[in-house]
């Protein structure tokens, strides 16, 4: 293999909050600006009803928040494995299969990766988490078949997978000096995985790593459900959520939950949605939270809401508490968020990623004294309360922290030259 000229392919980690395009040049940095001179493009598309146009990423999101007219669809990746992926969604006063929307996302990195490379490029190994599905192999298989379609869609004659942190152990692999055993927690937007592999400098650019992996395994827990239970315990309460009905029932809770979840925002504002609101109000104990949940529908505010939460998330991996300003909503309404409730409100989902590494270990018959290094990379990696949470389970290791948004996408890069060539 010719190491001494460009990778013919790329390699895409089509990320649920952000993603990246990776392209192996020898003593050129990997990954491609995609926005901005970013190497990220937040998997963001907005499409704005004043100039009837798709926009992508930052700019999508500052045209959001500037107030122009139009739908802000975000997290697109979630729609893999779920069953809106068959349907079609209303943009712009048309029908719109979200696969097209996937598409349309998929093929903005495309075009951006090619005019910065200066070249086309027709092979892509995609990264995939290592279930897009829990406990349900069919749909699994369906969700990759459904990225394989859409990459094809829009240009890729030839593509393959290869699993996210298998990716960014072959990322961190390039800078070691030793043999280590490492266990790869990838903290993403949508899922969390793992991977335990043994890596070596002189095993860095092998063709057949097959022995080296020893297991995968992961679950669909990630940044956007970190959000919501955020969003649930903190701010939905101001909004009706664990209000009481007359008949001391608990109000329904869908509208929250949905309000909650990126890509299921827009389905609170539809009318049917709005009408069943309307008629439940008269059953409602306190009328408070529900009115500011008007308020807050009337304004299309959802996804201004859902960054505020995200805002806060991410203020609270150094910080102990941010005040939420929702004058926006309602004069002088505030909600002061900390890291205790914000901690409390993951402790069962950090069990089950907890449970997910012990499943890992056990199925590659290691013991936690035998793991080397634990790498941690991915977007939400950075949650202290998770970090502590896994460091615990293997407090022999070394803890390593990768380039959170770019370790995967460089790991699909080697990836994508070793598969096909320069």
């Amino acid at each position: 293999m010719n190491h001494a000229s460009p990778a013919r392919a790329c390699g895409i980690d089509f990320g649920t909050s952000n993603s990246t395009v990776g392209w192996h040049r020898p003593g050129e940095e990997t990954l491609i600006v995609l926005e901005d001179g970013k190497i990220t493009l937040p998997s963001v598309v907005f499409f704005n009803i004043e100039e009837r146009r798709p926009v992508y990423g930052r700019l999508a999101l500052h045209e959001y928040l500037e107030g122009y007219e139009g739908r802000l669809m975000r997290s697109l990746k979630s729609l893999l494995g779920s069953k809106l992926i068959k349907h079609d969604t209303s943009v712009l006063g048309t029908a719109l299969p979200f696969k097209d929307l996937l598409g349309m996302f998929i093929g903005e990195l495309k075009k951006r990766a090619e005019a910065n490379a200066g070249r086309a490029f027709e092979q892509v190994v995609l990264g995939r988490p290592v279930h897009f599905v829990d406990d349900d192999q069919a749909a699994d298989q369906e969700a990759e078949d459904t990225l394989a379609e859409v990459a094809r869609k829009i240009g890729f004659k030839d593509v393959s997978f290869q699993y996210e942190p298998i990716a960014a152990a072959y990322d961190y692999e390039s800078g070691i000096e030793r043999e280590e055993l490492v266990l790869i927690v990838d903290i993403g937007g949508g899922t969390s995985d793992f991977s335990l592999i043994r890596l070596a400098p002189e095993r860095h650019m092998l063709d057949d790593r097959h022995d080296d992996i020893l297991a995968t395994g992961g679950v669909h827990i990630g940044g956007t459900d970190f959000d919501k239970q955020l969003s649930l315990q903190g701010v939905m309460p101001l909004f009706g959520y664990g209000s009481r009905m007359k008949s001391q029932a608990l109000m329904p809770t869908s509208y929250h939950l949905n309000l909650a979840t990126w890509h299921t925002i827009n389905s609170v504002y539809s009318q049917k949605s709005q009408l069943a609101l309307g008629s439940m109000r008269y059953d409602i104990e306190d009328t408070l939270g529900i009115d500011r949940l008007f308020k807050l529908i009337d304004q299309r505010a959802g996804h201004w809401l859902a960054m505020e939460v995200e805002a806060t998330k991410i203020e609270l991996t150094h910080a102990d508490n941010r005040l939420v300003d929702l004058s926006r909503i309602e004069k002088d309404l505030h909600v002061d968020l900390t890291r205790a409730l914000f901690e409390a409100s993951i402790d069962n989902l950090l069990e089950r990623v907890r449970g997910s590494v012990d499943e890992l270990l056990l199925k590659a018959g290691v013991s936690v004294g035998q793991v080397d290094t634990v790498f941690f990379t991915g977007g939400s990696s950075g949650i202290p309360a998770l970090r502590q949470s896994v460091a615990a389970m293997l407090p022999n290791a070394r803890h390593v922290e990768g380039n959170i948004f770019g370790s995967i996408g460089s790991g699909l890069a080697i990836e994508a030259r070793k598969r096909y060539g320069a």
